[in-house]
């Protein structure tokens, strides 16, 4: 048994009674998941996981339009068979998204009708191709409290061009042929809730042979399954895990490297993702939970989080053991409670829950602006932005919950260009996806295809 903690030992044996432990369980097909048989690779054009390629929500050579409307460069809408705040994703032509029904959002049925879908459409047409229902394994989170900001289908699947690997919380990893929907594997990771039981929210990552599943909520473990069988290849697991709804990165140190980089409330971690193996942490600025995803750019990861968007950290990959005054560059009150910031020519860009936009200088976490986007009430109401923040065509795209689409320029100087809406009335959680220069949206009720 290895542990972490604030400081490394010799030993490499620390007070558990600050720093809880971390267990590394590398299984016996590591071997065969890091040798595997090669796939057919991604089009440079797909957009396969969370975030696009890389994670960094860059489209670099897509043009999507400036506006949009129900009667303006809609190219389809297509209905989808329930709700969700996860995302939509895009390979060999085909738009991956997931939704739940039954129960939750619309749904007047009991939390035993509650069902998960993945559904298939063409890129092109909208045409429904596939879709795959899977019921819930129970018993699952009430629909209640914080849950109900984004319910049962928040987590984005990822794919490798021929599989598409589907995370649903309690109910499991799934994995299925990318061209008839046919279901491959399924693998479970857990069945706890956290002490706020606000449900899972973490998408899975692609990494070599390896399936990479941030499973904090169901067991407080990073996971890494073998993508071809789904059998568990390593698990690191550790009560810190708890409340930690961000997904992970990989990178490499400046010294070629790669690392695991994950995200605690308090702590960021540097882990091998070949074996889970802790390579580094080093204190953040994060309390309560945290929910953006790690960015990396060169041999830097940034972190942004915790309760109402406590702080942001940037740290340099490489290290060993405790990395806190040697590899953090810098950290900053200033944050994003939800959405992922997008980096984008040295600057950050995004729109917090509050409806405030923000642009920060990377090199010093800094704060160019802070501004007010002029919604209606109707829109500010809650929190009016959970979805992530995209670039494209020199242009920072950010989906609200209820007031269309801000469109704002990818420089260092706040200007509104354009707020896109649609007459659905639904909630828009979902973060987009960038393809042939078109736009893909989704809402509680139907996924949008938007191009000139």
């Amino acid at each position: 048994m290895t542990a972490y903690g604030r400081s490394i030992r010799e030993d490499a044996r620390l007070d558990a009674s600050r720093h809880r432990c971390w267990l590394p369980a590398a299984t016996a097909g590591l071997l065969v998941a890091l040798l595997g048989s090669a796939d057919t690779p991604l089009a440079a054009a797909d957009w396969p996981r969370f975030l696009g390629p890389n994670g960094r929500a860059i489209a670099a050579t897509d043009r999507p339009p400036l506006k949009w409307s129900d009667s303006q460069n809609l190219r389809w809408k297509a209905e989808l068979p329930g709700a969700g705040a996860s995302s939509p994703i895009i390979a060999g032509g085909r738009v991956f998204v997931t939704s739940y029904s039954g129960y939750g959002a619309g749904f007047d049925g009991r939390m035993e009708d509650l069902k998960r879908h993945l559904s298939c459409f063409d890129a092109e047409t909208g045409k429904l191709l596939w879709q795959q229902t899977i019921p819930a394994e129970l018993p699952e989170d009430p629909y209640q409290g914080f849950l109900t900001e984004h319910g049962y289908a928040s987590n984005t699947p990822v794919t490798d061009g021929e599989r598409v690997f589907a995370f649903f919380g309690k109910s499991g990893v799934w994995a299925f042929d990318t061209g008839d929907g046919k279901r491959l594997w399924h693998t479970d990771v857990g069945h706890e809730s956290s002490n706020r039981r606000w449900g899972s929210a973490a998408s899975p990552i692609l990494f070599e042979n390896l399936v990479i599943v941030n499973a904090s909520e169901e067991s407080q473990s990073i996971r890494a399954l073998d993508k071809n069988d789904g059998h568990e290849v390593w698990r690191a697991e550790a009560a810190l895990l708890e409340l930690a709804y961000s997904t992970p990165a990989v990178g490499k140190s400046a010294d070629g490297r790669e690392e695991l980089v994950v995200g605690t409330p308090g702590e960021v971690w540097g882990l091998n993702p070949r074996t889970g193996k802790l390579l580094w942490y080093a204190e953040a600025p994060f309390s309560g939970n945290l929910t953006p995803s790690v960015i990396i750019e060169g041999d830097v990861a940034y972190l942004f989080g915790g309760f109402r968007g406590s702080g942001s950290i940037a740290v340099r990959l490489g290290g060993s053991g405790d990395v806190t005054d040697s590899h953090v560059l810098w950290t900053s009150r200033e944050s994003s409670y939800v959405a992922t910031p997008v980096l984008y020519q040295g600057h950050f860009y995004w729109i917090d829950d509050r409806g405030i936009a923000h642009c920060m200088d990377t090199k010093t976490g800094r704060n160019v602006y802070q501004t007010r986007v002029a919604l209606d009430a109707a829109s500010r109401r809650g929190r009016p932005v959970y979805a992530s923040p995209v670039v494209a065509d020199g242009r920072v795209y950010v989906v609200t919950r209820l007031g269309g689409t801000v469109v704002l320029p990818a420089a260092p100087k706040y200007e509104l260009l354009a707020v896109n809406r649609f007459a659905d009335d639904s909630m828009f959680n979902g973060t987009p996806a960038v393809w042939k220069n078109r736009l893909y949206l989704r809402s509680d009720r139907a996924l949008y295809c938007v191009g000139e």
